[in-house]
């Protein structure tokens, strides 16, 4: 089968222990042909072009700058891509007929290069739907219902339901959301398809946990929470920084957060009026070393911002998971990611909006076991999050659909 798969990010590496890596390498192991169309930002100042990444062609698409810009331009540059992958298609694959058009969620800008692969190839098109928007921006009070710019894109996304065959969710809550909110969706092609990933334990043995904390000042007869990532409006930080308040009398835990973004700031802030002793902030680290940072620490944290409407399901749960680590979140209600943990056993859930039930939660945390919870996190790993069931989801779907 030649499968096209479509993305709004850089995938600068396809042998990395990622999401969409991990995804694509399966696919590619099944005996799929795997082509990749993604952006190349005009400041890398390199033109288009095609190389092979594990046996996975990758068209690599010149485009506007639509991270580290302002406003303006990501916009501009966001509704430019659509016509710019579109004729990058025509160029480089126009000989390549698609059996398959898999992508993802965001953008919703695709509509147009799907229904161009799909009518050009009577290709099966394939949702993964990571994000929910415009609604999500709306939660987050960057624009309201009634603006054109909601209006826009909402319309975008509907146009993305209505050209996609299937659609996988992150949970069972994602998809009665979209069926509550999008009465024309037929129902038969919605259906669960969880983030995941390789299920390959990210361990570490006592002796190099024991030096990775030195090297970071890390406290080594303390329960270590991890918070990493992107810090942005989505993660809640304002309240993130209530709860690191709430904790600093904490004797017996200790609070590292790395990671960049809009709101990272606001962490910075806090920690040089406060210094909290219990509290370690890190202006982000290069993967390999931040994933080697995560195995040295006890628990993972998730944060999410308590006004979502929407049940957003973090994929960073997963890289905890593979660490064998049990996980806090501290979520709005509408996410089921919290059911999830709690129900699966390894780990604890307490919503977005009350940093003193934070508090108490991490009371609990550092009296549990949290070896056996790890490993209870790991098992369900396997069980549930690993892309060879992902795989095998996409390929009824589109098979059972022919």
């Amino acid at each position: 089968m030649n499968i096209l798969f479509l993305s709004i990010g850089r995938l600068s590496d396809l042998t990395a222990k990622s999401l969409y890596p991990d995804l694509l390498r399966q696919l590619k192991d099944q005996g799929n042909n795997v082509f990749v169309v993604c952006p190349r930002e005009r400041r890398m100042n390199l033109n288009t072009e095609e190389s092979i990444e594990y046996g996975i062609k990758v068209l690599r698409v010149k485009i506007g700058n639509i991270t580290k810009t302002n406003l303006i331009e990501k916009g501009l540059s966001t509704l430019f891509i659509e016509q710019q992958f579109k004729s990058a298609i025509k160029k480089y694959y126009k000989d390549v007929k698609f059996d398959l058009v898999l992508y993802s969620t965001p953008p919703i800008t695709f509509a147009g290069v799907i229904n161009y692969v799909k009518k050009r190839d009577n290709a099966k098109s394939y949702l993964l739907l990571k994000d929910i928007f415009p609604q999500n921006a709306v939660d987050l009070g960057m624009f309201s219902k009634k603006s054109p710019i909601y209006w826009f894109f909402r319309q975008k996304e509907k146009q993305l339901y209505r050209l996609s065959d299937s659609i996988g969710c992150m949970s069972q809550a994602n998809v009665d959301y979209v069926l509550k909110h999008n009465p024309k969706v037929e129902p038969c092609k919605v259906h669960v398809n969880p983030n995941s990933v390789e299920a390959i334990m990210m361990d570490i043995n006592p002796a190099e946990r024991k030096t990775i904390r030195e090297k970071y000042g890390i406290p080594e007869n303390k329960k270590v929470f991890i918070y990493g990532g992107n810090l942005g409006k989505p993660q809640g930080i304002p309240f993130l920084i209530e709860c690191l308040k709430a904790a600093k009398s904490q004797s017996d835990a200790f609070f590292v957060v790395s990671g960049t973004g809009t709101e990272y700031p606001k962490l910075k802030t806090f920690n040089e009026t406060e210094k909290p002793e219990n509290v370690l902030l890190i202006n982000g680290l290069p993967r390999e070393e931040y994933e080697t940072l995560v195995s040295a620490c006890d628990v993972g944290l998730i944060f999410l911002d308590h006004r979502f409407t929407i049940p957003n399901f973090p994929s960073r749960l997963l890289s905890y998971m593979q660490d064998a680590m049990p996980v806090l979140a501290c979520t709005d209600p509408n996410t089921d990611v919290g059911k999830v943990i709690e129900d699966g056993g390894f780990g604890w859930w307490c919503e977005s909006n009350d940093a003193s039930t934070f508090s108490e939660m991490v009371e609990k945390v550092c009296c549990a076991d949290l070896i056996k919870m790890g490993e209870q996190a790991y098992e369900y790993l396997k069980e549930h999050y690993t892309v060879e069931k992902s795989c095998d989801i996409i390929m009824n779907y589109v098979v059972g659909a022919e």
